[in-house]
C-alpha cells in the first residue's frame, strides 16, 4: 500500500479560528469533505463552505454544555482505523463510519486562563477533553491520518496541501504527529502542575527552545529553553552564546540585589562580579565599578540597575565588552553602543524569575527554591564588643549582596559602595581571602577600613586575623559555628566589628 495518501475527509474542531480560513478554503478547493462542530462548523458555513455537522455522522446532539461533542466510536473509529486491516476494513462498512483523513483541532487555553487569574471553576471548564482525545488518536494513527495540533502548524498543512495537491508522505504524517504529541504531553504537563502539591514530582515542559552556536565550548552542542523575548528586548547585537547566557543570568540575579538602590552598576566575568560600584549618577557608578578590575573586565557583561544615559554610553564604548544590559536607555547612548558591530544590547524586562532552580545531577536533577533572601540591617546581629559604624553597616551588607552572588567559597572587601576585591570558587575560604588580599594590592587598592563578607561561618579565627593584618575594620558572616568564640575573642581583642545574620550564602 502506498504510503502516500490523498486527503479526502477532514475533521475541523477549533478553539481559535485565527488563519483557519484559507486552509477551509483549499481543503473545500480539493474536494475535501468537511465534518465540523459547535463554533467551527459555524465559521465554515460563513465562508460559503458545505459542511457536515458531527451530529449528522454520531445521531447525537451535543450534550452536556458542550463537554461531550466528537466522543463518539464513529469519530473515533474514522480516524483511527488501520486502513490496510481487513477486520478494521469491514467494520468501517458494517457500521457505516465515514473515513477520516485529517484531523485540525487546537485545545482550550489552559494556561492562558490560569496565568488571567481566573477562578478554579474557569480553569477546569477549560480542561479539554474531546481534543486531547482526537489529537491523540489522530497522532496514534500516523499511518493513516494527519493531525495538526495547533495553530502552530497551519502554515505547515497549507504548505503541503497546496504543494502537493492534498496528499501527505509518511513522513509529513509522523512529523504532524511529533508535533502533537509534543502538545498533548504538555497540556497535560500543565494541568498536572496546577493540581500538584506534591513537592517529590518534577514534571517541566518548555515550548520555545532554541538552538545556540554551540555549549560551553565548540565541540558541544548547546540549547536554550525559555523565553528570553519575554526577558528581553534585544536592541543590537550578535546571537548570545550558551556562556554569554549563563553571564547574563549571573548579572540578572546580581544587579536584583540592588534594584531598589541608588544607580548601581556591575561588570561581570565567567559568572562572578569584577567589578561593581554604587555612587550619585550612572556614570560614576561605572567608572567605579570599571577601576575595580580593568583586566577582567575586558569581554565581560556589563549590567546597570538604572537607565543607560550617553555619558555613560561613552564611557562604556572605550572598552571591549559581550552584553550590556539595563532596564532602559537614552537613545543617544543606544547610538554609541552601537558602534561596535557585535556587541550585544539588552533591554531587561521585569519580569519575575521562576521560583526554583534546577540542573542535573548524576542520573537526575537538582531542585532548589531560589535564595530569596537578601542580608539587611534587620538581620544583622552585632556579636563583638565593638559595633559597626553606619558606613561600616553599610558596606557590610553591600559586600553581603555581592557575595551571595559569588562563586563559593568566596569573600569580598567593600569599602564606600565599591566591590574592592573578591577571592572567588576557592577550595578554602582562606585560600579566598589571600586570593582577595592579593588582587586588591594588585590593584593599588586600600583595605584599610574596607568591610569583609563570607559565604560561610569561620570555623577558625584564622581568616578574621588575615583580615585585619590587611587593614579589615568590620566583618559580615552567617555565624554558626561550634567554635565561633574563637573568632568573636580575636575580633573583640583587636577591636575588630563582626555581625552575624544567620543566614548561608553558598554558591556552587
Amino acid at each position: 500500500m502506498s504510503t502516500t495518501k490523498k486527503i479526502q475527509s477532514a475533521l475541523i474542531s477549533v478553539f481559535s479560528k485565527d488563519g483557519l480560513e484559507p486552509i477551509v478554503r483549499k481543503l473545500h478547493e480539493q474536494n475535501v469533505t468537511l465534518y465540523s462542530t459547535g463554533g467551527t462548523e459555524d465559521f465554515i458555513k460563513n465562508l460559503g463552505i458545505p459542511v457536515v455537522p458531527v451530529e449528522d455522522i454520531t445521531s447525537f446532539p451535543e450534550i452536556l454544555g458542550g463537554r461531550v461533542k466528537t466522543l463518539h466510536p464513529k469519530i473515533f473509529g474514522g480516524i483511527l482505523n488501520r486502513q490496510d486491516n481487513e477486520s478494521d476494513v469491514q467494520q468501517m462498512k458494517e457500521f457505516d463510519i465515514p473515513q477520516i483523513d485529517l484531523v485540525i483541532v487546537d485545545l482550550y487555553p489552559f494556561e492562558k486562563t490560569v496565568a488571567s487569574g481566573a477562578s478554579e471553576q474557569d480553569i477546569i471548564e477549560k480542561i479539554d477533553i474531546g481534543g486531547i482525545s482526537l489529537i491523540r488518536a489522530g497522532a496514534k494513527n500516523f499511518k493513516d491520518t494527519v493531525i495538526v495540533a495547533s495553530v502552530n502548524e497551519y502554515g505547515l498543512l497549507l504548505d503541503l496541501i497546496t504543494e502537493q495537491n492534498g496528499a501527505t508522505t509518511l513522513e509529513n504524517r509522523r512529523l504532524l504527529a511529533t508535533k502533537a504529541f509534543h502538545v498533548s504531553s504538555h497540556y497535560d504537563g500543565a494541568i498536572f502542575n496546577y493540581f500538584n502539591t506534591d513537592e517529590t514530582i518534577y514534571k517541566e515542559s518548555i515550548a520555545n527552545g532554541q538552538v545556540l552556536r554551540y555549549g560551553e565550548n565548540p565541540h558541544q552542542k548547546g540549547f536554550f529553553f525559555g523565553d528570553f523575548d519575554a526577558m528581553f528586548n534585544k536592541l543590537h547585537g550578535k546571537e548570545l552564546s550558551y556562556n554569554n547566557l549563563l553571564d547574563v543570568d549571573a548579572a540578572v540575579n546580581l544587579i536584583a540585589e540592588f534594584k531598589t538602590d541608588g544607580p548601581t552598576f556591575a561588570i561581570l566575568k565567567h559568572n562572578n562580579a569584577c567589578g561593581l560600584a554604587s555612587r550619585k549618577t550612572i556614570s560614576e557608578a561605572y567608572l567605579a565599578a570599571l577601576a575595580c578590575d580593568p583586566t577582567s573586565a575586558f569581554g565581560g557583561v556589563l549590567i546597570s540597575n538604572t537607565k543607560i544615559d550617553l555619558e555613560t554610553a561613552q564611557e562604556i564604548n572605550k572598552l571591549f565588552c559581550e552584553v550590556v544590559i539595563a532596564p532602559a536607555y537614552d537613545d543617544e547612548a543606544v547610538t554609541v553602543l552601537q558602534e561596535k558591530k557585535n556587541r550585544i544590547i539588552l533591554v531587561q524586562n521585569d519580569v519575575e524569575l521562576p521560583s526554583r532552580q534546577v540542573r542535573t545531577c548524576l542520573n537526575g536533577l537538582l531542585i532548589q527554591d531560589r535564595n530569596n533572601i537578601t542580608d539587611n540591617k534587620e538581620h544583622l546581629k552585632t556579636v563583638t564588643i565593638t559595633e559597626p559604624t553606619a558606613q561600616e553597616i553599610e558596606d557590610l551588607i553591600f559586600a553581603s549582596k555581592i557575595c551571595k552572588n559569588t562563586k563559593s567559597n568566596t569573600i569580598v572587601f567593600a569599602k564606600n559602595g565599591t566591590l574592592i576585591s573578591s577571592g572567588t570558587g576557592q577550595t578554602s575560604r582562606v585560600d579566598a581571602l589571600i586570593q582577595a588580599v592579593d588582587k586588591a594590592k594588585a590593584f593599588g587598592f586600600d583595605l584599610n577600613g574596607a568591610s569583609m563578607a563570607s559565604d560561610a561561618f569561620f570555623p577558625f579565627p584564622d581568616c578574621v586575623e588575615l583580615a585585619k593584618k590587611a587593614g579589615i575594620t568590620a566583618v559580615i558572616q552567617p555565624g554558626g559555628s561550634i567554635k565561633d568564640e574563637l573568632s568573636i575573642n580575636y575580633c573583640n581583642e583587636n577591636n575588630l566589628a563582626m555581625v552575624f545574620t544567620g543566614t548561608r550564602h553558598f554558591k556552587h
